[in-house]
Parts: structure tokens; sequence; C-alpha cells
């Protein structure tokens, strides 16, 4: 081979050496920037849609726990222990979701089966503190009322409003609802159950509506299948006609189930006790319900507190301050005669729906002729010389006598 030749042929190894050696020195310096390159829209990718469901979860969640806010939110009645209409779902959120029929069927029939367990817990409960506290006090350490406070103040009441004293025959009215005010413990219960949380004006339009849309006041046969629909419409007018219904309702089919008949005339012939447990064990039947038709149609020795008798009774010191409404009805039915139960529970609803100062929303401006009195007598002893000794004392630590 000649020198030129081999001469050529190394240059041209060379420069396969040197071609070979700069794609080697290449390669690794451009492999992580094309990987660098590639990794970055694939994160983006892969994390975005992760971000937006994610916080489409959480829009939900926020929205549900809202939702079981506002259910919680509802007050039940403090009286008949139902809680008012659920509120609909528009009206929580203006987008709910949309849902098929066959799926909404197993939530409404979930709900059902809660409510159901929820009035049951509710009856249990009712009966159990009844039990409790039959004859006995819930504050057995409270000495008020004494039994001359009580006598002083029915005395002082029936001065300024007039004597009551109960009527030989009970007769169902027909110009006015009556609280208890009928021989028929059925009708009487409704009655009661009408002058729920209202005015007696109210309660008596509403009772009026019903007869005059059913055609009398004892058509239990005919309201029954009517519907809740039908008698909501009848005692609108009296309010809170949606919860009424339904309590007159259930407590009409829990009757005929258990009796055969639209009747609880058995009572007149139960202990009172008896006939208290039974009335209360109805879903929306309350002490305070049952109290009214014992001491009304049964004509038996009850001491109703509705919210005249528990806010005087408390302004007069007969209750602990925090004493619910029917702790206090459970006080007050031990410590006050049975003599003094009739007339004393009627003054004091006369007396809280007349006094400036006693009424709801009254302010004390010291001219309540009732606790004017009621302390002069107290001081004077006609309470007792216990209660006159406490008195001195509280006079003395206000630093003064009211004029």
């Amino acid at each position: 081979m000649s020198k030129t030749a081999r001469a050529a042929g190394a240059a041209t190894r060379r420069v396969t050496r040197s071609s070979t050696s700069a794609i080697q020195k290449e390669t690794p310096d451009s492999s992580p920037k094309k990987d660098e390159t590639e990794d970055t829209p694939i994160k983006k990718e892969y994390i975005s849609p992760v971000k937006t469901k994610t916080s489409a979860t959480k829009r939900a969640a926020t929205t549900e726990n809202k939702n079981v806010k506002a259910n919680k939110r509802i007050k039940t009645d403090p009286d008949t222990g139902l809680a008012s209409p659920s509120p609909s779902p528009s009206e929580i959120n203006s987008s709910p979701p949309r849902s098929s029929p066959e799926k909404s069927r197993p939530n409404s029939k979930k709900g059902g089966n809660k409510s159901e367990s929820k009035a049951t817990d509710l009856q249990s409960k009712k009966l159990k503190t009844f039990a409790q506290y039959s004859n006995k006090s819930p504050f057995p350490d409270f000495p008020h009322p004494t039994a001359q406070e009580c006598k002083l103040a029915h005395r002082i009441l029936a001065s300024l409003h007039g004597e009551r004293t109960r009527p030989k025959e009970v007769v169902a009215s027909t110009t006015r609802a009556g609280c208890g005010d009928s021989p028929s413990v059925l009708d009487a219960l409704v009655r009661t159950i009408l002058s729920q949380n209202t005015s007696d004006t109210n309660s008596t339009r509403a009772k009026k509506s019903m007869d005059k849309v059913y055609g009398a006041s004892d058509k239990w046969d005919a309201i029954v299948e009517g519907g809740e629909s039908k008698l909501q419409q009848a005692i609108k007018c009296g309010g809170l006609s949606v919860v009424k219904s339904r309590v007159i309702i259930s407590i009409l089919k829990q009757t005929y189930e258990k009796y055969g008949e639209y009747s609880l005339d058995h009572l007149h012939q139960a202990s009172s006790e008896d006939a208290m447990r039974e009335m209360i064990s109805f879903q929306g039947v309350g002490p305070k319900t049952a109290s009214c038709v014992l001491l009304f149609c049964l004509q038996r020795e009850s001491f109703a507190v509705d919210t005249h008798v528990w806010r005087i009774t408390g302004l007069l010191g007969w209750r602990p301050k925090s004493a619910s409404r029917d702790e206090t009805h459970a006080h007050l039915d031990v410590m006050i005669p049975d003599e003094d139960k009739y007339g004393l529970h009627i003054l004091l609803v006369t007396h809280g729906k007349r006094c400036d100062e006693c009424r709801a929303g009254g302010k004390t401006l010291g001219k309540c002729a009732l606790r004017k009195a009621f302390r002069k007598g107290k001081l004077e002893g006609e309470a007792g010389e216990d209660v006159k000794e406490e008195e001195k004392e509280y006079v003395k630590e206000e630093g003064g006598e009211d004029d």
C-alpha cells in the first residue's frame, strides 16, 4: 500500500473515532434534559385532575355538612317533643344533586325508621322520667313553696281576679277550644293539643274550623280518613298546624289500633298515675298536656305547668331558676296542696295574661299587686315563720323593703 493510501486511511479512522466520541459525550448530557422536560408536563397532567376532584369532594362534603347542621338546628317543641317539618333540599341548597326515584326510596325509608326510633326513644325517656319523679320532687332540698305560701298566693290572686272553683259537671264548650274542657277524654286531649303554644283565640278558631270541615267535634273516623293534609288545612288558622295535625292523627290511629274504637274514656276509671302514664306514652303529649286533661276532664288533683305558671312561679321563688317546665311540674305537683291545685293553676294563668309585669315580656317595676302583697304577707309571717325569717334576710341584703 502506498504511503498516500495509508495516510488517508489513518485520517478516516481519526474522523470516525472523533465522531463516535462526540456522540458518546452528547448522549449522557442530552438524556436527562429530555427526561426532565417530559416529566414536568406529565406531573402537571396527573396532579391537576386529582386536585380538581379533591376540591369537588370537599365542596360536596361542605354542602353535606351544612345540610346536616341545618337539620340539627331545627328545634323541637318543648311539650310535644316533635321537630318542625324538615326544610326541603331546595331550601337548604339551591342546586341539590339529582337522584333517581329508585335511589330516593331507601333513603326515605331509612329516614322513616330513624324518625320512629327517635319517637320510641322519646317515649321511653318520658315514661322513665315520670316513673322517677312520680310523687317525688326532682329538687328534694328546695323548700318552696310551703303549704302556707301556696294558700297566701291563692288568697291574693283570688282577691285580684275572683275565686275559681271546680264545676260539678264537665261540659264541652261549643264557643271555645278549652284546655281539657270536655267529658270525652279523647276530645279533651285533642282540644289541649290545639291549645299548645298558641293563644286561646287561635286555638278556638282552629277548633271551630275543624268542626266545620268535619261536621262535628268527634268525627274521628272522618279525620283519620281525610289524612294529615286535610286536617292541617282545617286547623291552619290556629298555628303549628303541621305538627299538631300529625300528633292528632297519630293519637287517633294508636287509640283505634289498641282499643278498636276512638275512645279513651276508660281513663275515667283508671288511677291518676295510670291515666298520666298512658297519656304521655302518646307521641306529642307531654306532662303539661296530660296534666291539663287530668285536672279538667278527669277532675283529678294535678298541677299543670304552662308557660304562665312556669314564669310566675319562677318570679315567686317556687322553683330553682334552672328548672325546666317538666321539672317544675314534678316539683310543684308534690309541693302544692291538692285543695289549691285547681284554683291556683287557673289564677296563675289568668294573672300571667293580665299583669303588665308578670306577662311574657313584662318588665319588673315594683308595682305587681301579687308580688307586693306576697312579700308583705311573708314578712308578716302569713307564709310561715321560716319563710318570714328568710324574707327578712333577703330584704336586709337588698337594702330595703318594697313599698
